[in-house]
């Protein structure tokens, strides 16, 4: 008897989707709690927290999560994992954690509200905190 092949295909889509929201579930915290490190390594002395390239990876973060708001754009990731979980019947264990952490069911406005307020204090910290500009970009 041959494997299933549809049920091996479902396995991995799970697993693709699984990734995906690891990864997307990395990026959120990336971006939310690089703000209060910036602060706090500011405060303590960290030279990282004002390294060129880190600064602008997380300023660039929040714009994109905000203007993809402000533009009525669902997130790439998000649609990503969605697809591939549409023929599968229930997330893993996983999932359902990072799930629960992630998504809230609060209407749009006030997601598009939070990000921009987001987005406004990383640029009142790049302005309080700046980073540093040295000839290696660290």
């Amino acid at each position: 008897a041959t494997p299933d092949r549809g049920a091996g295909t479902q396995r991995l889509k799970l697993l693709l989707a699984d990734f995906i929201l690891v990864v997307h579930f990395g990026f959120v915290l990336f971006v939310v709690l690089s703000l209060p490190l910036i602060w706090i390594g500011a405060t303590a002395g960290w030279r990282w927290i004002r390294n060129l390239r880190y600064r602008v990876a997380h300023l660039a973060a929040i714009l994109i999560v905000s203007g993809e708001a402000a533009a009525g754009i669902w997130c790439p990731l998000t649609l990503w994992e969605d697809a591939l979980r549409s023929t599968v019947p229930d997330k893993s264990f996983i999932a359902r954690w990072i799930h629960a952490l992630l998504f809230y069911d609060l209407s749009g406005w006030i997601f598009t509200a939070a990000y921009f307020a987001f987005a406004v204090l990383v640029a009142v910290t790049w302005w309080l905190i700046p980073p540093l500009r040295t000839k290696a970009g660290r």
